[in-house]
Protein backbone atom coordinates (compact mmCIF):
# COMPACT_ATOMS: atom_id res chain seq x y z
CA UNK A 1 0.00 0.00 0.00
CA UNK A 2 2.80 2.36 0.91
CA UNK A 3 4.54 1.66 -2.38
CA UNK A 4 1.38 2.79 -4.16
CA UNK A 5 1.34 6.09 -2.23
CA UNK A 6 4.99 6.68 -3.05
CA UNK A 7 4.32 5.93 -6.71
CA UNK A 8 1.41 8.40 -6.96
CA UNK A 9 3.36 11.08 -5.08
CA UNK A 10 6.23 10.70 -7.52
CA UNK A 11 3.76 10.85 -10.41
CA UNK A 12 2.26 14.10 -9.05
CA UNK A 13 5.72 15.65 -8.69
CA UNK A 14 6.59 14.65 -12.24
CA UNK A 15 3.35 16.19 -13.55
CA UNK A 16 4.05 19.42 -11.67
CA UNK A 17 7.56 19.56 -13.07
CA UNK A 18 6.20 18.98 -16.57
CA UNK A 19 3.68 21.82 -16.28
CA UNK A 20 6.33 24.19 -14.95
CA UNK A 21 8.61 23.29 -17.83
CA UNK A 22 5.74 23.76 -20.30
CA UNK A 23 5.12 27.24 -18.87
CA UNK A 24 8.76 28.17 -19.45
CA UNK A 25 8.75 26.79 -22.97
CA UNK A 26 5.67 28.86 -23.76
CA UNK A 27 7.83 31.97 -23.38
CA UNK A 28 10.75 30.52 -25.30
CA UNK A 29 11.48 29.61 -28.90
CA UNK A 30 10.61 31.43 -32.10
CA UNK A 31 8.79 34.76 -32.37
CA UNK A 32 8.02 36.95 -35.38
CA UNK A 33 7.50 40.50 -36.62
CA UNK A 34 6.12 42.04 -39.81
CA UNK A 35 8.81 44.46 -40.91
CA UNK A 36 8.98 47.22 -43.53
CA UNK A 37 12.39 48.35 -44.77
CA UNK A 38 12.63 51.45 -46.95
CA UNK A 39 15.51 53.48 -48.35
CA UNK A 40 16.02 57.24 -48.08
CA UNK A 41 13.50 57.77 -50.89
CA UNK A 42 10.86 55.73 -49.09
CA UNK A 43 11.05 52.79 -51.51
CA UNK A 44 10.96 49.19 -50.22
CA UNK A 45 14.30 47.38 -50.15
CA UNK A 46 14.22 43.84 -51.63
CA UNK A 47 16.28 40.70 -51.10
CA UNK A 48 17.21 41.14 -47.43
CA UNK A 49 18.28 38.31 -45.14
CA UNK A 50 18.81 37.60 -41.43
CA UNK A 51 22.09 39.55 -41.31
CA UNK A 52 20.25 42.71 -42.43
CA UNK A 53 18.03 42.96 -39.33
CA UNK A 54 18.72 43.79 -35.68
CA UNK A 55 15.99 42.73 -33.24
CA UNK A 56 16.12 43.77 -29.59
CA UNK A 57 13.88 42.95 -26.64
CA UNK A 58 14.28 45.38 -23.75
CA UNK A 59 17.63 46.36 -25.34
CA UNK A 60 18.82 42.71 -25.43
CA UNK A 61 19.85 41.65 -28.92
CA UNK A 62 18.15 38.51 -30.27
CA UNK A 63 19.26 36.07 -32.94
CA UNK A 64 17.39 36.51 -36.23
CA UNK A 65 16.54 33.05 -37.54
CA UNK A 66 14.70 33.51 -40.83
CA UNK A 67 13.56 36.31 -43.13
CA UNK A 68 11.00 35.81 -45.87
CA UNK A 69 8.35 37.85 -47.71
CA UNK A 70 5.18 38.43 -45.68
CA UNK A 71 2.34 36.70 -47.53
CA UNK A 72 -0.46 36.60 -44.92
CA UNK A 73 -3.46 38.73 -45.96
CA UNK A 74 -3.86 42.07 -44.16
CA UNK A 75 -7.04 43.45 -42.64
CA UNK A 76 -6.79 47.19 -43.36
CA UNK A 77 -9.14 49.77 -41.86
CA UNK A 78 -9.04 53.18 -43.55
CA UNK A 79 -10.38 55.86 -41.20
CA UNK A 80 -11.41 59.02 -43.07
CA UNK A 81 -12.20 62.42 -41.58
CA UNK A 82 -15.62 63.51 -42.83
CA UNK A 83 -16.02 66.43 -40.40
CA UNK A 84 -16.66 70.02 -41.42
CA UNK A 85 -12.94 70.80 -41.12
CA UNK A 86 -12.17 68.27 -43.91
CA UNK A 87 -14.33 70.12 -46.44
CA UNK A 88 -11.38 71.45 -48.47
CA UNK A 89 -9.52 68.13 -48.38
CA UNK A 90 -12.30 65.64 -49.09
CA UNK A 91 -11.97 65.95 -52.88
CA UNK A 92 -8.30 64.94 -52.68
CA UNK A 93 -9.19 62.05 -50.36
CA UNK A 94 -11.86 60.75 -52.76
CA UNK A 95 -9.35 60.92 -55.63
CA UNK A 96 -6.45 59.30 -53.76
CA UNK A 97 -8.29 56.36 -52.19
CA UNK A 98 -9.31 54.32 -55.29
CA UNK A 99 -5.72 53.67 -56.51
CA UNK A 100 -4.67 53.01 -52.91
CA UNK A 101 -7.43 50.43 -52.46
CA UNK A 102 -6.63 48.91 -55.85
CA UNK A 103 -2.96 48.47 -54.93
CA UNK A 104 -3.90 46.75 -51.66
CA UNK A 105 -6.46 44.35 -53.16
CA UNK A 106 -4.59 43.43 -56.37
CA UNK A 107 -2.06 40.66 -56.78
CA UNK A 108 -1.86 37.19 -55.31
CA UNK A 109 -2.45 38.23 -51.68
CA UNK A 110 -6.04 39.44 -51.31
CA UNK A 111 -6.03 41.94 -48.46
CA UNK A 112 -9.35 42.92 -46.91
CA UNK A 113 -10.07 46.66 -46.71
CA UNK A 114 -12.74 48.64 -44.86
CA UNK A 115 -13.75 52.30 -45.24
CA UNK A 116 -14.77 53.98 -41.96
CA UNK A 117 -15.93 57.60 -41.64
CA UNK A 118 -14.97 59.39 -38.41
CA UNK A 119 -16.83 62.67 -38.78
CA UNK A 120 -19.70 63.00 -36.26
CA UNK A 121 -19.39 59.35 -35.10
CA UNK A 122 -17.35 56.38 -36.45
CA UNK A 123 -19.47 54.80 -39.21
CA UNK A 124 -18.61 51.88 -41.48
CA UNK A 125 -19.16 52.87 -45.12
CA UNK A 126 -17.69 49.64 -46.52
CA UNK A 127 -17.03 46.57 -44.37
CA UNK A 128 -13.89 44.46 -44.76
CA UNK A 129 -13.80 43.06 -48.27
CA UNK A 130 -11.55 42.40 -51.26
CA UNK A 131 -14.28 43.62 -53.63
CA UNK A 132 -13.13 46.91 -55.16
CA UNK A 133 -16.62 47.79 -56.41
CA UNK A 134 -18.00 47.57 -52.86
CA UNK A 135 -15.10 49.66 -51.57
CA UNK A 136 -15.67 52.26 -54.28
CA UNK A 137 -19.28 52.60 -53.13
CA UNK A 138 -17.96 53.36 -49.67
CA UNK A 139 -15.51 55.93 -51.04
CA UNK A 140 -18.34 57.59 -52.99
CA UNK A 141 -20.18 58.19 -49.71
CA UNK A 142 -17.31 60.26 -48.28
CA UNK A 143 -18.39 63.91 -47.95
CA UNK A 144 -17.75 66.44 -45.23
CA UNK A 145 -20.71 67.03 -42.92
CA UNK A 146 -21.65 70.51 -41.81
CA UNK A 147 -21.45 71.22 -38.09
CA UNK A 148 -19.48 68.09 -37.17
CA UNK A 149 -16.10 67.36 -35.57
CA UNK A 150 -13.61 64.50 -35.75
CA UNK A 151 -13.81 61.35 -33.61
CA UNK A 152 -10.41 59.87 -34.44
CA UNK A 153 -9.67 58.41 -31.01
CA UNK A 154 -13.10 56.77 -30.75
CA UNK A 155 -12.61 55.40 -34.26
CA UNK A 156 -9.24 53.88 -33.38
CA UNK A 157 -10.56 52.15 -30.26
CA UNK A 158 -13.67 50.82 -31.99
CA UNK A 159 -11.58 49.57 -34.91
CA UNK A 160 -9.20 47.78 -32.52
CA UNK A 161 -12.19 46.18 -30.79
CA UNK A 162 -13.46 45.06 -34.19
CA UNK A 163 -10.09 43.46 -34.96
CA UNK A 164 -10.28 41.55 -31.70
CA UNK A 165 -13.77 40.22 -32.46
CA UNK A 166 -12.72 39.24 -35.99
CA UNK A 167 -9.54 37.62 -34.65
CA UNK A 168 -7.61 39.58 -37.28
CA UNK A 169 -4.21 38.01 -37.93
CA UNK A 170 -2.49 40.98 -39.58
CA UNK A 171 -4.42 44.17 -38.72
CA UNK A 172 -3.49 47.59 -40.12
CA UNK A 173 -5.08 51.01 -39.56
CA UNK A 174 -4.60 54.00 -41.85
CA UNK A 175 -6.17 57.27 -40.68
CA UNK A 176 -6.56 60.37 -42.86
CA UNK A 177 -7.58 63.42 -40.85
CA UNK A 178 -7.73 67.18 -41.10
CA UNK A 179 -6.48 69.52 -38.39
CA UNK A 180 -10.02 70.22 -37.19
CA UNK A 181 -11.43 69.83 -33.68
CA UNK A 182 -11.23 66.42 -31.97
CA UNK A 183 -14.38 65.50 -30.03
CA UNK A 184 -13.44 62.12 -28.55
CA UNK A 185 -13.33 62.05 -24.75
CA UNK A 186 -10.53 59.51 -24.38
CA UNK A 187 -7.08 59.71 -22.85
CA UNK A 188 -4.15 58.83 -25.08
CA UNK A 189 -3.23 55.68 -23.12
CA UNK A 190 -6.79 54.39 -23.55
CA UNK A 191 -6.17 54.42 -27.31
CA UNK A 192 -2.57 53.28 -27.69
CA UNK A 193 -3.06 50.27 -25.38
CA UNK A 194 -5.78 48.60 -27.52
CA UNK A 195 -3.71 49.16 -30.66
CA UNK A 196 -0.76 47.36 -29.09
CA UNK A 197 -2.96 44.63 -27.62
CA UNK A 198 -4.36 43.72 -31.05
CA UNK A 199 -0.92 44.06 -32.72
CA UNK A 200 -2.34 46.58 -35.20
CA UNK A 201 0.12 48.68 -37.18
CA UNK A 202 -1.12 52.29 -37.14
CA UNK A 203 -0.27 54.70 -39.97
CA UNK A 204 -1.44 58.30 -39.42
CA UNK A 205 -1.75 60.97 -42.13
CA UNK A 206 -2.84 64.51 -41.27
CA UNK A 207 -3.75 67.18 -43.82
CA UNK A 208 -3.43 70.94 -43.42
CA UNK A 209 -1.50 73.32 -41.24
CA UNK A 210 -1.01 72.20 -37.62
CA UNK A 211 -3.77 73.32 -35.27
CA UNK A 212 -2.94 75.71 -32.43
CA UNK A 213 -5.77 74.36 -30.27
CA UNK A 214 -4.78 73.62 -26.65
CA UNK A 215 -7.87 71.65 -25.65
CA UNK A 216 -7.48 68.41 -23.73
CA UNK A 217 -9.04 66.49 -26.62
CA UNK A 218 -6.48 67.87 -29.11
CA UNK A 219 -3.61 67.23 -26.70
CA UNK A 220 -4.57 63.58 -26.38
CA UNK A 221 -5.01 63.25 -30.14
CA UNK A 222 -1.57 64.71 -30.80
CA UNK A 223 -0.01 62.24 -28.36
CA UNK A 224 -1.80 59.34 -30.08
CA UNK A 225 -0.67 60.57 -33.51
CA UNK A 226 2.91 60.56 -32.22
CA UNK A 227 2.99 57.51 -29.95
CA UNK A 228 0.58 55.27 -31.86
CA UNK A 229 2.60 54.85 -35.08
CA UNK A 230 5.92 54.79 -33.23
CA UNK A 231 4.88 52.02 -30.83
CA UNK A 232 3.05 49.85 -33.38
CA UNK A 233 5.47 49.86 -36.31
CA UNK A 234 3.54 52.39 -38.36
CA UNK A 235 4.43 55.79 -39.74
CA UNK A 236 3.20 59.36 -39.28
CA UNK A 237 2.92 61.83 -42.16
CA UNK A 238 1.95 65.50 -41.84
CA UNK A 239 0.98 66.98 -45.22
CA UNK A 240 0.34 70.68 -45.67
CA UNK A 241 -2.12 70.07 -48.50
CA UNK A 242 -4.36 67.27 -49.70
CA UNK A 243 -2.69 67.46 -53.11
CA UNK A 244 0.24 65.51 -51.62
CA UNK A 245 -2.00 62.68 -50.41
CA UNK A 246 -2.11 60.47 -53.50
CA UNK A 247 1.68 60.02 -53.92
CA UNK A 248 2.00 59.43 -50.17
CA UNK A 249 -0.67 56.71 -50.25
CA UNK A 250 1.02 55.14 -53.27
CA UNK A 251 4.25 55.01 -51.27
CA UNK A 252 2.46 53.50 -48.26
CA UNK A 253 0.73 50.82 -50.35
CA UNK A 254 4.08 49.85 -51.86
CA UNK A 255 5.58 49.59 -48.37
CA UNK A 256 2.72 47.51 -46.94
CA UNK A 257 2.73 45.05 -49.83
CA UNK A 258 6.50 44.49 -49.62
CA UNK A 259 6.97 43.63 -45.96
CA UNK A 260 9.10 40.87 -44.48
CA UNK A 261 8.22 38.24 -41.91
CA UNK A 262 11.22 38.26 -39.57
CA UNK A 263 11.53 35.38 -37.09
CA UNK A 264 13.91 35.45 -34.14
CA UNK A 265 14.69 33.42 -31.04
CA UNK A 266 13.99 34.31 -27.42
CA UNK A 267 15.57 32.56 -24.42
CA UNK A 268 13.35 30.94 -21.83
CA UNK A 269 11.73 33.45 -19.49
CA UNK A 270 8.55 33.74 -17.45
CA UNK A 271 8.44 37.51 -18.00
CA UNK A 272 7.64 38.68 -21.55
CA UNK A 273 9.56 41.72 -22.86
CA UNK A 274 8.04 45.18 -22.47
CA UNK A 275 9.66 46.63 -25.60
CA UNK A 276 10.53 44.97 -28.91
CA UNK A 277 12.35 46.92 -31.63
CA UNK A 278 13.77 46.16 -35.06
CA UNK A 279 16.37 48.10 -37.03
CA UNK A 280 18.17 47.74 -40.34
CA UNK A 281 21.84 46.78 -40.12
CA UNK A 282 22.77 48.79 -43.21
CA UNK A 283 23.05 52.60 -42.94
CA UNK A 284 20.54 54.66 -44.88
CA UNK A 285 17.72 52.15 -44.41
CA UNK A 286 14.72 52.52 -42.10
CA UNK A 287 12.99 49.49 -40.58
CA UNK A 288 9.57 49.50 -38.91
CA UNK A 289 8.19 46.38 -37.27
CA UNK A 290 4.90 45.12 -35.84
CA UNK A 291 4.94 42.16 -33.48
CA UNK A 292 2.98 39.14 -34.67
CA UNK A 293 0.41 38.38 -32.02
CA UNK A 294 0.77 34.82 -30.76
CA UNK A 295 -2.28 32.71 -30.17
CA UNK A 296 -2.87 31.77 -26.57
CA UNK A 297 -1.67 28.25 -25.94
CA UNK A 298 -4.32 25.66 -25.27
CA UNK A 299 -4.25 24.00 -21.85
Amino acid sequence: MRSHRVFFAALALAAGAFLATASLVAQAGQHSMYVSVVDEEGAPVPDLGPADFIVREDNAKREVLTVRPATAPMQIAILVDTSQAARDEIQFIRTALPPFVSALTSGEVKNEVAIIAIGERPTVFADYTTNRAALQKGIDRLWSMQGTGTYLLDGLVETAQGFKKREATRPVIVSITSEGAELSNLQHDQVVAPLKATAAAYHAITLGRPSSSMTDEMRNRNIVLDEGPRQTGGRREDLLTGMALQPKLTQLANELTHQYLVSYSRPESLIPPEKITVAAAKPGLTARGTVVKEKQARP
